[in-house]
């Protein structure tokens, strides 16, 4: 599979990375290991992931770590994790949210990972969330002790607004300081503006790589959903039904025209338009059974033409 270098180090990708948010989610422990053998078989070993993913704090990551551990593979897999995304449990039962970049914080982030996933290190370590109260300058003196110890090879930015970002890159550069090497945003047919106004040209500018998430918008481009009644009740029902509108059917019909003329999945389709897109380097999905790891591929041999791109592009605009 073609590997592709992010920003300007010597780690590199596949055009799709796993969005490993599903484990301990959708997907119990056995599940998940029988979708990451998967995976690994097809050449698909950059895992995504974060401390916050799972039904609980750093289930995914344990789910990850355990199946590093089992199959004795950790060499051969590319991983990513977040830290900074706080999820509090109250009396009551609910989960409240918050963010915290500070030293102290981020210190134990990275070490309570480490821990999870049963590693000596992460390939890629990102600020989940710019907190906006943290010095931007604080943190990335935290990311060179984290680099300087071996914790992380690389570090990357996610969720950030255009000018906090290009803060980042202007401190890393005067300051001395590590500079993220990828941006990781929503980006997909569905949520364009954005990334579009200002953040894709910002990362290009600044050799930084860009790794879109929820780029099937939580499975409303699979086209599995055709109403709300289709996800009423499922663990996506919060994320998708703001899509079931009228811009949100034109999009669903020009996937299906395509996908019927292509002969292959709505995801792929979807999955090959953002791989085409300006700006792009890689896109995140995610898949809960085998057969959809089938729309990875297709999306990385698809060829859309500049009409069918524009098909989507015009029926998607905003």
């Amino acid at each position: 599979m073609k590997l592709y270098t992010l920003g300007t180090s010597d780690i590199k990708t596949p055009k799709i990375m796993f969005g490993g948010n599903v484990f301990g989610w959708t997907l119990d422990e056995r599940e998940s290991f029988k979708i990451l053998d998967e995976l690994f078989e097809r050449g698909f070993r950059f895992i995504d992931t974060a401390d916050s993913y799972g039904k609980e704090t750093g289930l995914s990551e344990k789910i990850i770590g355990k199946w590093m551990k089992d199959r004795k593979n950790r060499h051969e897999i590319t991983l990513a994790t977040k830290g900074g995304n706080v999820h509090t449990k109250k009396p009551d039962g609910s989960i409240e949210r918050s963010r915290d970049n500070s030293p102290d914080y981020l210190e134990r982030c990275i070490n309570n990972s480490l821990k999870r996933l049963q590693t000596d290190y992460i390939d890629l370590y990102y600020t989940h969330f710019d907190d906006k109260v943290t010095p931007i300058e604080n943190v990335l003196e935290t990311y060179q002790k984290f680099i300087q110890a071996g914790k992380t090879r690389i570090v990357g930015g996610s969720n950030y607004s255009e000018d906090r970002l290009k803060e980042t890159f202007e401190l890393a550069k005067t300051g001395n300081l590590p500079k993220y090497q990828v941006f990781q945003t929503e980006y997909n047919l569905m949520e364009r503006e954005e990334f579009e106004s200002g953040l894709g040209k910002l990362c290009a500018d600044n050799e930084v790589s860009t790794a879109t998430y929820f780029s099937l918008a939580s499975g409303f481009l699979t086209g599995k959903y055709r109403s709300k009644d289709d996800f009423k009740g499922t663990s996506r029902q919060m994320l998708t039904e703001k899509y079931f509108n009228e811009r949100g059917k034109k999009v669903l019909q020009a996937l299906d025209e395509i996908a019927n003329e292509k002969n292959v999945s709505q995801a792929g389709v979807a999955l090959s338009w953002i791989l085409h897109r300006p700006f792009v380097t890689c896109c995140i999905a995610s898949a809960t059974k085998e057969n959809h790891i089938q729309s990875f591929e297709e999306a990385l041999s698809l060829k859309l033409s500049d009409e069918e791109m524009m098909k989507l592009t015009d029926a998607s605009a905003y």
